[in-house]
């Protein structure tokens, strides 16, 4: 019997994050580690481990850990920090940054990526140029393998109170949806949960290479098959 696959998961309190653990819940060959600030809900009868401590010490923690795979699903918004760019970049680029260059120089040969669609350094908005810098400079760490999602909407229970734009484009996400056919299906809204079970689907898969994936490669990969692509 093989060993279970040892995964870190970094932003376990987030959608994502939640959706991850719901996800790894009961299923056989992984093992789950979550590392945040504060501790997160886990699933009822889970069997996973929790490190609860400052993000100053997150990149020991993640060496100390020794993962297969990372898992990194660190995220805030600009509104959740004031307005203030600065701590926005400090959270969603510095922070996932310096957790990927950690489990890289223990030897970590898989890592996930939760970005979002639209991720561009050179885009003209200030959150998708931050999420496309982390994108570029994660992967420029070498992992043999590299899974970076670009969800559109997240559809989900958000713990906490849901803001007005949040609550307003879950409305009308599936009008919109519709209208999104094509190369235009990547700007689709997701499901949390989908996306949570495609990270766990693709935590197992041993073939490298750097992966891209939208809407349609997240469905897919949740299903079962795991494939690269748009």
């Amino acid at each position: 019997m093989s060993d279970p696959v040892r995964v870190l998961l970094v932003g376990a309190t987030g959608l994502v994050g939640q959706a991850v653990l719901a996800a790894a819940a009961g299923r056989p060959g992984l093992r789950m580690v979550a590392l945040g600030r504060r501790a997160a809900t886990l699933p009822a009868g889970a069997q996973m481990d929790q490190l609860v401590i400052a993000p100053e010490y997150w990149a020991d923690a993640v060496a100390q850990v020794r993962p297969d795979v990372i898992v990194l699903a660190l995220g805030t918004t600009i509104a959740a920090v004031g307005g203030d760019r600065a701590a926005f970049r400090a959270v969603d680029h510095d922070l996932t940054l310096r957790c990927a260059t950690a489990a890289r120089q223990t030897g970590v040969a898989h890592a996930i990526l939760v970005s979002s669609v639209g991720a561009d350094p050179a885009a003209r908005t200030f959150y998708l140029a931050t999420k496309g810098e982390v994108e570029r400079d994660v992967a420029a760490l070498g992992f043999a393998r590299c899974d970076i999602f670009r969800p559109g909407l997240l559809r989900g229970a958000r713990q906490g109170a849901v803001r007005p734009a949040e609550r307003l484009g879950m409305a009308v996400a599936p009008l919109v949806d519709w209208a999104l056919r094509g190369s235009l299906s990547r700007y689709r809204s997701i499901t949390a949960s989908t996306v949570g079970q495609a990270i766990i689907n693709l935590a197992s898969v041993q073939a490298d290479g750097r992966f891209v994936h939208h809407f349609r490669s997240i469905h897919s990969a949740a299903r079962g098959t795991a494939y690269p692509g748009s």
